[in-house]
């Protein structure tokens, strides 16, 4: 082996373990409450003048565990739900009819029977 590949092996080792270290630094901040963001001038990409500042304690987290209590309204009953579905069905029906006039089916050509010239 060359001493020049020998340095540049070292070079290469080193340049790594720099990226490394400073990928290291860079998440570590991240686990903590105040970011480095906090301490940078706007100018550079901190915060702006007018921020709030952070609050002292953290927000606690939401439950996730706890069971949401029971809800007040039931479900419907078999005969609500078959009112309910020949409403819709009336209502539709309904506006069918409303939006299909005599005046607009006779102005209206038949589907496909206008051609482009």
């Amino acid at each position: 082996m060359t001493a020049a590949s020998h340095s540049r092996r070292n070079g290469l080792a080193r340049a790594l373990a720099a990226a490394l270290a400073l990928a290291g630094a860079a998440v570590l901040p991240g686990c903590s409450s105040y970011t480095l963001v906090d301490a940078l001038p706007a100018a550079i990409g901190g915060l702006p003048e007018g921020a709030p500042e952070r609050p002292a304690t953290p927000a606690p987290y939401p439950a996730v565990h706890d069971i949401p209590p029971r809800r007040a309204d039931v479900p419907l009953s078999d005969a609500e739900r078959k009112r309910l579905r020949e409403e819709l069905i009336l209502t539709r029906d309904r506006t069918v009819r409303e939006s299909v006039t005599p005046e607009t089916t006779a102005s209206t050509p038949p589907a496909g029977g206008a051609r482009n010239p």
